[in-house]
């Protein structure tokens, strides 16, 4: 029985800004109280609450980013395929491509790298790097 997993040795992941990861099927972009704050500031609006409104959706009890007809985040920018508040995006943007569902198995890793270009180059994450932003979110 392996005491750390398949990844033990680390990862390779380089953001290229593709904005690829925003889009594709339909999904959720969980966010919290204070993720909304964060973007509504960044996104210049002087009231969460009109930010939430134009920008968030209810999910049961669970709030998240809202989506456009094409499944597009609706923070991401048609034109230029950038995030609108890139750097207060939520903790689950934050930590992709290291989510429980992508390094679960080496097959699920290389899935990961078919549909993201900076997933398997690029800077070496370790194990404990690694572990650390998986353990942010479960997704």
């Amino acid at each position: 029985m392996l005491d750390r997993p398949w990844y033990r040795e680390g990862l390779r992941f380089s953001c290229t800004a593709c904005g690829d990861c925003c889009t594709g099927a339909p999904g959720y972009v969980w966010v919290t109280k204070q993720e909304i704050a964060e973007l509504a500031a960044a996104m210049g609006f002087g009231d969460v609450a009109a930010f939430e409104t134009q920008y968030v959706r209810m999910v049961g009890t669970r709030r998240s980013l809202r989506e456009r007809a094409n499944y597009d985040c609706v923070l991401l920018d048609a034109e230029t395929r950038k995030c609108l508040a890139y750097d207060a995006r939520p903790r689950q943007c934050r930590t992709w491509p290291f989510w429980d569902s992508n390094v679960a198995t080496p097959e699920s890793w290389r899935r990961t790298c078919d549909v993201c270009p900076g997933s398997g180059r690029g800077r070496l994450y370790s194990l404990t790097e690694v572990e650390t932003q998986r353990r942010v979110v479960r997704v």
